[in-house]
């Protein structure tokens, strides 16, 4: 309709004079099961790491984009060298595999440990340091800490409210991707409903 027309362009307007923003995506209704593209996807995700990063939870060298970037992987079943490589740079493996971990996307890897792990719980409880358990459990140090950052995650609650989000994106790609990738939407038919993940650059 024409006034509903004029209406969205007086907000788009407005929207860009609050911002100073020259250019607008036009937006993508987020109803569960619509269509949205990849991109759309770690948008979304990547606000949502975001928040999570500015809560302090956990600190890593990936930015929010990446971290979108490597949860849409790993569900895509790449490993954590292959997801490296994504992100530009196969040194990341082990930056990967501890952000994955911590945020609970587990392999089946990740609990496959050289040891009893009910001795090794109760090692780290003991006072003792982190060399003295490593020797005792016949491991170095560096995977000692991996091995309890994975225990760690298991029973850490903090995070979960932030990764149910998440797994609800993830889901809701799933579904968008079982239709038909011929489905299309008239944009200008939609009333506006711009969404942060469609209007910020996530760095």
């Amino acid at each position: 309709m024409p006034e509903e027309v004029a209406k969205k362009e007086q907000l788009l307007q407005l929207f860009a004079n609050m911002t100073g923003n020259t250019k607008i995506v036009e937006p993508m209704k987020k109803i569960h099961g619509t269509l949205r593209d990849s991109d759309a996807v770690e948008r979304e995700i990547a606000l949502i790491m975001r928040e999570l990063l500015d809560q302090g939870f956990f600190k890593t060298k990936l930015r929010p984009i990446q971290l979108a970037k490597l949860i849409c992987a790993y569900y895509g079943g790449k490993n954590d060298t292959e997801i490296a490589r994504e992100l530009g740079d196969e040194k990341l493996s082990k930056t990967v595999a501890r952000a994955r971990v911590r945020m609970k996307l587990f392999r089946e890897l990740d609990f496959k440990m050289p040891f009893d792990r009910n001795q090794m719980e109760h090692l780290l409880l003991s006072g003792k340091t982190m060399k003295e358990i490593s020797e005792e459990l016949g491991i170095s140090p560096s995977t000692l800490r991996e091995y309890r950052h994975v225990l760690e995650a298991m029973v850490d609650r903090e995070m979960d409210h932030y990764l149910e989000r998440i797994r609800d994106v993830m889901e809701d790609r799933d579904l968008t991707e079982s239709m038909t990738s011929s489905a299309t939407k008239d944009a200008f038919g939609e009333s506006i409903d711009i969404t942060e993940a469609e209007l910020i650059d996530i760095t």
